[in-house]
């Protein structure tokens, strides 16, 4: 079973910021690559930002400018720093490996919850 806990979230005024952590099982993070997901209005979760097993990345256009997506493989941990928050930018945010998703789609932390309000 894959094991992942989110953490990081709260409220934030917008402009503000936050740095989201996922702490992942195993060797998952140092072979897989990992993604920060937030949940949509409906059953769906969309990618908001990615990193390769070779360290490159990839944003959302949401995301881009503002988010930065990193990892620690000593510590097994998986970083979002967001920055420059807006409104549209609350929602709850997961972390996941997208291949073993593939596999396992329940394969979920609780998530976190971001809210961007004043």
């Amino acid at each position: 079973q894959v094991y992942l806990e989110e953490s990081g979230g709260g409220l934030v005024q917008p402009g503000g910021y936050l740095r989201l952590t996922c702490v992942v099982s195993g060797n998952i993070l140092s072979t897989n690559a990992m993604g920060w997901y937030r949940q949509t209005p409906g059953p769906e979760r969309e990618l908001t930002a990615g990193i390769r097993s070779d360290g490159s990345t990839y944003y959302a256009e949401s995301a881009k400018g503002r988010f930065t997506i990193s990892r620690d493989k000593s510590k097994n941990t998986l970083y979002l720093q967001m920055n420059s928050l807006k409104p549209e930018g609350t929602s709850m945010y997961y972390c996941a490996a997208p291949e073993i998703l593939s596999l396992h789609p329940d394969e979920w932390g609780q998530g976190t919850q971001v809210t961007v309000s004043s």
